[in-house]
C-alpha cells in the first residue's frame, strides 16, 4: 500500500511547511514621498496668493491683508519656502506655482510710479525734515538732527506740550520764525503735530482728520509753495476704514492743487503696496525718497535692523520738485527713523 500522502489528492489535506520568520502580517500602504511637504507647500503658496490676489486687484482688502502689505517684500521667504518645500516633495504643480508666485512679488516689488525729472529751470532748494517723535518721546534726538540737518521745512508728528516747548526753546525763534501746529489734547499726546519753517508760512486750513495734520503755505524765493502734514491713524484691526477715509483725504488735497507745487510730509501708515497710498500718488505727487534713490530704505519700526521694516514715512512733492540726499535718520526714543531729504523746484515750462 501507498503510505504516502499526496497533497494533491483528492482526500490530502496535508500543508506545505511555511518559511521560517514568515507570519501572517498586513502590509502597510506605502507612503507617498514627500506628502508632507506638498502639503507644507500648498499651505505657504496659498497664504502668499491670498495677498497677491488684493494687490493685483489694487485692493487693501481687510485684516490682516493691510497690515501684511506693509511688508510685501518679505513675502519672498514664505513663496520661496513653498517654492523649495514643493520640490522636495515632488510636486510638480507646486513648483510651477511657488515660481509664479515668487515672480509676482518681485515684480511689486519695483517701485511705484513715474521718475521723469522736471523740465524748467532751477530756482530753490528746500532741506525737509519729517519725523514722527512717538507721543513726544524722541523730540530731543530730533532736536539733533535737526541742528546736524537744519532743515527749512521741519514737520513733527506726535508732538505732545512738552515737545512743542521743547522745540521752541531749543530751536530759536530766529532760525523757525513761522509755524503751523495742532496742539495735542491732554489726553492723546499723539493728536499734536507742528511745522516749523525758516521761509514765510501763510495760514491755510489743514486736514479734518483723528490725528493733527495742520498746513500751510509756503513762500519760497517767491514762489508759493502748498504744506501739508500727513498723519492718517494707521490701519488696526477695526480701524482699516478709518485709515483708508484719511488717506482719501490727503489723496483730495493732492488732487486739488491743480498744478501748484505742493509738498506733504509725515506719517503716512502706508507704503507704496497700499492702494490707497497708490491713490494719493496718483493724484499728482511723487515719493521723493524713490527720486532721491531710496524707494524702501525702511522708516519703521526703528528697532528692527536694517532693511528689516517698512517705509511708511514719506515726503510727497509735485513733479516740479527734484530730490537728493534722502537720509533715514536713528533719533532715539522713538519707533520711527526721520527723513531729511533736499527737494529743488524748477520753474514750470510755459508753452506759447
Amino acid at each position: 500500500m501507498d503510505s504516502v500522502n499526496r497533497a494533491d489528492g483528492a482526500g490530502g489535506a496535508a500543508f506545505a511547511p511555511a518559511p521560517v520568520g514568515d507570519e501572517d502580517t498586513v502590509e502597510e500602504a506605502p507612503r507617498r514621498p514627500g506628502r508632507a511637504a506638498a502639503w507644507g507647500a500648498g499651505l505657504l503658496l496659498a497664504g502668499v496668493s491670498a495677498v497677491l490676489g488684493f494687490r493685483i486687484a489694487d485692493s487693501d482688502g481687510f485684516t490682516p491683508v493691510p497690515q501684511v502689505l506693509a511688508f510685501l517684500p518679505w513675502l519672498l521667504v514664505p513663496a520661496g519656502a513653498g517654492l523649495l518645500m514643493a520640490v522636495l516633495g515632488r510636486w510638480r504643480l507646486g513648483m510651477l506655482w511657488g515660481v509664479v508666485v515668487l515672480g509676482l512679488v518681485a515684480w511689486y516689488m519695483e517701485p511705484y510710479g513715474n521718475t521723469d525729472a522736471p523740465r524748467g529751470d532751477a530756482v530753490a532748494e528746500l532741506r525737509v525734515l519729517t519725523s514722527n517723535v512717538e507721543f513726544g518721546n524722541g523730540t530731543q534726538g530730533l532736536i539733533g538732527a535737526a541742528r546736524k540737518e537744519r532743515p527749512d521745512l521741519l514737520f513733527v508728528e506726535e508732538c505732545d506740550h512738552a515737545c512743542a516747548t521743547l522745540l521752541r526753546t531749543e530751536l530759536p525763534r530766529a532760525d523757525y520764525p513761522y509755524r503751523a501746529a495742532v496742539d495735542a489734547a491732554a489726553a492723546d499726546a499723539a493728536e499734536g503735530s507742528v511745522i516749523l519753517a525758516k521761509v514765510p508760512l501763510k495760514r491755510a486750513d489743514g486736514l479734518d482728520a483723528t490725528l493733527g495734520m495742520p498746513g500751510a503755505v509756503a513762500d519760497v524765493q517767491g514762489h508759493p509753495v502748498r504744506i501739508q502734514l500727513a498723519h492718517p491713524m494707521p490701519p488696526m484691526p477695526r480701524q482699516v476704514g478709518l485709515w483708508r477715509s484719511e488717506l482719501g483725504k490727503l489723496r483730495e488735497y493732492a488732487a486739488a492743487g491743480g498744478g501748484r507745487s505742493t509738498i506733504i510730509a509725515g506719517d503716512f501708515n502706508a507704503t507704496q503696496d497700499h492702494a490707497a497710498f497708490r491713490a494719493v500718488l496718483d493724484a499728482g505727487v511723487r515719493d521723493t525718497a524713490r527720486l532721491a534713490g531710496t524707494p524702501r530704505a525702511p522708516s519703521w519700526p526703528a528697532a528692527a535692523p536694517a532693511p528689516l521694516g517698512a517705509q511708511i514715512d514719506h515726503v510727497l512733492a509735485t513733479p516740479d520738485f527734484a530730490a537728493r540726499d534722502a537720509r533715514f535718520l536713528e533719533i532715539g526714543h522713538t519707533d520711527h527713523r526721520a527723513l531729511a531729504i533736499t527737494l529743488i523746484l524748477h520753474e514750470p515750462t510755459r508753452t506759447t
